[in-house]
């Protein structure tokens, strides 16, 4: 079993930055690929980005191209979200998600675990 828990969230003015922490609670998270996904009021959940266990491959949605970096620390068992330049469309709930899988690591029924989400308000 995976437990994620979020945090780093918070209500930002249009062009400010937040990061994002996903704390994992799991024997060898290094071997779990992770990502973000998002989901604002009335809309479906989307993803945002993932990273691979190694870290060495990162893949983004093209929305946050430029201005979102996703990383991770395997020895702290935790993945970070880095979210410059926002924009009041970013806001969402942010949700991490972790998976033993290889594939399908760019669409959310490819996660097994998920975190209970944390708020990102961007006011314009």
């Amino acid at each position: 079993q995976v437990q994620l828990v979020e945090s780093g969230g918070g209500l930002v003015q249009e062009g400010g930055s937040l990061r994002l922490s996903c704390a994992a609670r799991v024997r060898v998270f290094s071997t779990y690929a992770v990502a973000w996904f998002r989901q604002a009021p009335g809309k479906e959940r989307e993803f945002v980005a993932a990273i691979r266990w190694s870290g060495g491959s990162t893949y983004g949605t093209s929305s946050v191209e430029g201005r979102f970096t996703i990383s991770r620390d395997n020895a702290k068992n935790t993945v970070y979200l880095q979210m410059n330049s926002l924009k009041p469309e970013d806001t969402a709930v942010y949700y991490c998600a972790a998976t033993a899988r290889t594939d399908r690591i760019l669409v959310l029924t490819g996660y097994d675990y998920w975190g209970q989400g944390t708020q990102v308000t961007v006011s314009s």
